[in-house]
């Protein structure tokens, strides 16, 4: 357990001294409060555009911004994000072996699984503080914006995303341990998420699919109920 604990600390350590806690936080943070900048510009700019000279004589009107805008340009985001952290952090075990720091603390008896789990914990610390960081700029600005407006299941919604992305980072995780180029690792997640995305189009078959926890969206319109993602 000590060993556990200290291959954890030195993840978290190494995290915290590199310049990509920072650009992950960036961008958390800037999509974060982006989502309902953009709900609640959206119809000035078009406004803005229809005014013009090129658009004359055409007449475009928008409705009025609800909070549900402001969430649903949340979830149209959160799939950025997510590329943007497996980028970031898929050569989270490939830097190793370039370096043969890895093999180095191998041969002297430590156990591999506890370096998959400490690696494991910490992508996933960082994956939930990262999306806390997204979910609450996006809820603290929104709740300026519209103060008082409730949306159905929308803990529950963030929740499957949250998990999809959860999944995702698992994934990166069990094909850094066995390849040795952050590039198969890209592929490797890539080709599983895509095999998963085309189950979820067939109706009798997406309740198997991990992809299905990124149609969540519905939930906070009251289209779908939580049932229909257990």
């Amino acid at each position: 357990m000590k060993s556990m604990i200290a291959l954890l600390k030195k993840e978290l350590t190494e995290h915290l001294r590199s310049v990509f806690i920072i650009i992950l936080a960036a961008i958390f943070f800037f999509f974060g409060i982006m989502n309902p900048v953009i709900a609640k510009g959206t119809p000035w700019l078009l406004e803005q555009f229809s005014e013009s000279d090129s658009m004359a004589g055409l007449t475009i009107t928008a409705a009025e911004p609800v909070a549900l805008d402001s969430w649903m340009q949340f979830f149209k985001n959160i799939p950025v994000i997510l590329i943007a952290f497996v980028f970031l952090e898929g050569n989270i075990f490939t830097k190793e072996y370039g370096r043969g720091t890895l093999i180095l603390s191998l041969t002297k008896g430590l156990a591999r699984y506890k370096v998959v789990i400490s690696k494991a914990l910490t992508l996933i610390l960082l994956w939930t503080l990262g999306y806390g960081l997204y979910f609450g700029s996006t809820y603290a600005l929104t709740e300026y914006f519209w103060s008082g407006e409730t949306l159905p299941n929308l803990g529950f919604s963030v929740f499957c995303w949250w998990l999809f992305g959860l999944w995702i980072i698992l994934l990166t995780v069990l094909l850094s341990s066995a390849a040795k180029h952050v590039s198969a690792v890209f592929l490797g997640t890539g080709g599983v998420f895509i095999i998963a995305y085309v189950i979820n189009i067939f109706p009798k078959l997406s309740e198997y699919s991990p992809a299905h926890l990124m149609d969540a969206a519905p939930l906070t319109a009251g289209l779908s109920e939580p049932s229909e993602y257990t």
